[in-house]
């Protein structure tokens, strides 16, 4: 493996980089989507709701990670006013799911500039090599033509290993964002069925 990176010439550094970061940030995601579903938790929290005990179905989304139950959350906490409420969290959860995509989507595009930029500068080498030696040694030429396609071929490897999980994590963002405009209707819907209390802040002060 380091004499294949060796031969792809010091272009291969950048390279490198890219696919450990790549890497790096498809593992973390993967992490973070594994518990990002909690469709559950979220009926269970309507169920209580509906039940109109709204301190029980506060503590059960109390310290909740999952995007949807942190929203739902958030129009509880503010349920007189839960429509901007869980707006402004649906923001910024949306943005939380999308944390490292903006790398992945650059690693996708630069990747194969950087293997094409190494195998120019391969190329220009091995016509070095052919103008200043003639056509006696063709072996040189082509193992250096060889060892220039080292980089376009790791290049459009990343970029390739990159763009399946990319893809995959956005369809999971645009599949969560519809989930959580879904159950931010059905609480809004929830909430004002409940009667409504002298003390706005009564159930929801503590938790706030």
């Amino acid at each position: 493996m380091v004499e294949f990176i060796t031969k792809g010439g010091w272009i291969m550094l950048p390279l490198v980089l890219c696919s450990l970061l790549s890497v790096t940030i498809i593992i973390e995601r993967l992490v973070f989507f594994r518990r990002v579903h909690a469709v559950g938790q979220a009926d269970q929290v309507l169920n209580i709701l509906n039940q109109g005990q709204v301190a029980e179905a506060l503590a059960v989304v109390k310290g909740a990670k999952a995007p949807l139950v942190r929203v739902l959350a958030a129009g509880m906490i503010q349920r007189y006013n839960s429509v901007k409420a869980m707006e402004a969290a649906g923001i910024a959860e949306v943005a939380t799911m999308k944390r490292g995509l903006p790398v992945l989507d650059t690693i996708i595009t630069l990747s194969p500039l950087l293997g094409l930029l190494g195998t120019i500068i391969g190329m220009i080498s091995s016509f070095q090599l052919m103008s200043a030696g003639g056509m006696g040694q063709p072996h040189v030429v082509t193992g250096g033509v060889a060892e220039a396609l080292i980089a376009t071929a790791t290049g459009i490897t990343v970029a390739v290993i990159t763009l399946i999980p990319y893809n995959y994590f956005l369809a999971r963002i645009e599949r969560e964002t519809e989930v959580i405009e879904q159950y931010a209707t059905k609480l809004e819907i929830t909430l004002d069925t409940l009667p409504q209390r002298g003390d706005r802040h009564e159930d929801t002060k503590k938790y706030a």
